[in-house]
């Protein structure tokens, strides 16, 4: 496995290494080739350009205390630190372990003895929220952008540091965010451009990665129109059906340009709107074509086409019922949500991306026969479980109890 990471140089060099950035980094690359701890460790300071004869006097001595056993790999669990989770907004498996083994209260149980809580979080948060859309709207104006987002749900103090690095990087260097204009801004997992076209910025990157990023735009605008391009084609070609985005552009041209070339070895004998109204997204797998829940089509990019064209032909009624059945869903779980804003007094209601539709359209229909007073004010995420986020937002399971 190869690793990368960025190191600052403290002290002046002679030899000065061709990727120093200007910031004062250096990229440090290198590759875990064996299981063994102290080989790993002594390889990592020899790529950082750190002594290793201390190291050296640890080696013998390992070596005349080694045992049967020592060759055999041993199993350890991670446990990071409770920052972690809290920066990057992965779920910490402590927690919902000890979640999952206290017995769960009801929902008027649990607002009554976490409402106070959290209407004191939520007070205490509200500077930060409007320095949040303060930095946001600065940014926005001063570099004419479409729009700021996240990815995932991090706090707001999260967020505002993230802002706060771009607008740093704004001041120290104003000409790289020039290429931004007319772009949505996405802090995500990773630097690049998704296939919506909007420049996702990694939150573990530094500074040199998200300016290189900038310089990279036009082509990235080209990459953007050659996609578009590739999807008609597509479309063309199997009679009208639209091409999902996956997350990385470069991923997605890569992926639609080889199952174009698929599609043009063999043409289909498709009807031009047969398929019209349906969508279809590619994987690089080789698994089988299949018609998910939600009404598209998952296609692997290597499908043989006459296999791929009678199986989209024998479940394109199916797949339109199953559309036609999300969309009334997703119609009607947008408006429950809205009527359980207004009614219950909510400054917000949201969910979680692993709960479905139909589960936020059961949740909200009960939150609105309840009508519970204590839930006035509050920012509620339908979830999984019961929290009490550091912003005061109140995360609820979606089949609470009553």
């Amino acid at each position: 496995m190869k690793l990368t990471f960025y190191v600052r140089d403290t002290t002046d060099c002679r030899d000065v290494q061709p990727d120093l950035l200007t910031s004062g980094f250096r990229s440090v690359s290198f590759t875990l080739h064996t299981n063994d701890m102290l080989s790993t460790v002594m390889n990592i300071l020899r790529s950082c350009s750190l002594p290793v004869e201390h190291m050296k006097k640890l080696n013998s001595s390992t070596q005349t205390k080694s045992s049967p056993e020592a060759g055999l790999p041993f199993y350890r669990p991670i446990k990071w630190d409770k920052s972690y989770y809290a920066f990057t907004g992965f779920r910490d498996p402590e927690q919902e372990l000890q979640q999952a083994r206290s017995v769960e209260p009801t929902l008027s149980l649990w607002l009554r003895n976490n409402e106070p809580k959290a209407t004191k979080k939520h007070a205490a948060s509200l500077p930060r929220r409007n320095e949040l859309n303060r930095l946001k709207k600065e940014l926005c104006d001063n570099f004419n952008l479409d729009d700021i987002r996240w990815q995932r749900r991090w706090g707001v103090s999260h967020k505002c540091g993230q802002l706060q690095s771009l607008s740093r990087l704004s001041q120290q260097n104003p000409e790289a965010l020039i290429n931004l204009q007319g772009h949505t801004i996405v802090f995500a997992d990773q630097s690049g451009m998704n296939a919506a076209g909007h420049v996702t910025l990694g939150t573990m990157d530094v500074h040199h990665q998200w300016t290189k990023l900038f310089e990279q735009l036009p082509s990235y605008r080209s990459l953007q129109q050659q996609t578009e391009w590739l999807k008609e084609q597509i479309s063309f070609l199997l009679g009208g059906i639209q091409v999902g985005p996956v997350q990385d552009i470069t991923e997605h041209y890569s992926t639609l340009s080889t199952f174009h070339k698929r599609l043009m070895s063999q043409r289909l004998c498709l009807h031009p709107r047969s398929l019209q109204g349906l969508t279809v997204l590619l994987e690089k797998d080789h698994s089988n074509p299949r018609l998910h829940e939600m009404g598209h089509f998952i296609i692997p990019a290597n499908c043989d086409p006459l296999k791929l064209q009678i199986f989209l032909q024998n479940n394109a009624a199916e797949a339109r019922q199953r559309t036609l059945h999300k969309n009334q869903l997703q119609s009607e779980e947008a408006a429950v949500v809205k009527q359980c804003v207004e009614s219950l007094s909510l400054r917000s209601l949201c969910k979680e991306p692993s709960v479905s539709p139909m589960q936020m359209v059961l949740c909200c229909r009960r939150l609105l026969e309840q009508r519970s007073p204590l839930m006035q004010g509050l920012h509620i995420c339908v979830s999984h479980f019961y929290s009490v986020m550091q912003d005061g937002d109140l995360c609820v399971p979606w089949d609470w109890k009553t």
